[in-house]
């Protein structure tokens, strides 16, 4: 679902990158009131698998289409709302800048679209399942519940946005009578996914879920080093080896411009979004996960591992850098 430059209009464009920036800065305000960084190791081994998972395009039966995890969902599951969105703005931003994966004038609208649904909305049917205590099936419940509906939000606003901008001749209600299905199916499959992997976790360490919790002395299967050393594996290879296996399909945002324009891309045409392409044409090393100009399977596999460990490294020390510039903010604010 990343958005290309091309669907939106500079001033849309900016708005998104506003309520983004808005949530962002929130979530920034509220990470900081936990009292350590338990939290951080696990968002960069997080945002390494999600961004791993999304490499990995499933086909839709029956339609020519694919679909990936998005992501949002999951790290909320694990980390809470706030540490899910920021994590989830380090695995975008790098899929932008260093595989052009989404256009750069549209990233703060792909934030909100693919990352705000997930985690906010997504943390609210999360709690509402889970407040009297987990379970296998309300962990299913859950993931497919809020998979689904952050998915068909997301592609709502995708809709929304192409028409605010009104810089195509996409029709409004053919776009997203398009959008809605296909996203509805590919929400069920990251349902799926995402219940996989928290029933897993559930089993091996039900303390690592957001409000999850264990008696006192009881043992869990996994310890914490354990469990994010079979992610970090499972990450490395996802990106390295599983990823050749992607549906060569479009995914649901390209099946849907193809079905109404014949093409999956349209072109961008102000000189604002050439702006913005020009400098992701500068920072994409690694464009369309290959190595520039090459389609072999080994630059795809060299792609995820790199990608998934800089996604790692970025979270952590971002989230790191973040809590030191707020705390020095607040020590300077207190001395004066």
């Amino acid at each position: 679902m990343h958005m290309a430059d091309a669907l939106l209009a500079p001033g849309v464009a900016g708005v998104m990158y506003a309520c983004s920036a808005v949530a962002a800065g929130r979530s920034v305000h509220k990470l900081n009131q936990q009292p350590d960084d338990k939290a951080v190791p696990v968002m960069g081994v997080m945002g390494a698998f999600v961004f791993a998972a999304q490499m990995i395009n499933f086909t839709i039966p029956g339609t020519g289409s694919s679909g990936h995890l998005c992501g949002g969902m999951l790290l909320t599951a694990i980390v809470g709302p706030y540490a899910a969105f920021l994590t989830m703005i380090g695995v975008l931003l790098i899929q932008c800048l260093l595989f052009a994966d989404g256009g750069l004038m549209a990233l703060g609208a792909n934030v909100w679209n693919m990352a705000f649904y997930g985690c906010f909305v997504g943390a609210l049917i999360w709690r509402t399942f889970t407040r009297k205590g987990l379970g296998r099936g309300k962990i299913i419940a859950a993931s497919l519940v809020g998979c689904i509906v952050s998915l068909q939000l997301g592609a709502l606003s995708v809709s929304v946005e192409t028409l605010a901008s009104g810089i195509t001749a996409l029709p409004f209600g053919a776009f997203l009578l398009a959008m809605q299905p296909i996203h509805l199916a590919i929400g069920a499959v990251e349902g799926c996914i995402t219940a996989a992997v928290l029933v897993f976790l559930y089993e091996a360490r039900p303390s690592l879920l957001w409000q999850g919790s264990v008696a006192a002395g009881e043992k869990q299967r996994l310890t914490l080093r354990g469990t994010l050393g079979v992610l970090a594996g499972a990450a490395v290879v996802i990106a390295g080896g599983l990823s050749l296996l992607a549906s060569a399909f479009p995914d649901g945002l390209e099946w849907s411009l193809q079905r109404l324009t014949g093409s999956t891309e349209l072109e961008a045409t102000s000189p604002v979004q050439a702006f913005f392409a020009r400098i992701q044409e500068w920072t994409a090393l690694l464009p369309d996960y290959n190595f520039a100009g090459s389609d072999a399977a080994v630059g795809t596999s060299a792609a995820g591992i790199i990608g998934a460990a800089v996604v790692l490294a970025v979270v952590i020390l971002g989230v790191k850098l973040l809590k030191k510039a707020v705390h020095r903010r607040g020590s300077s604010a207190q001395s004066h």
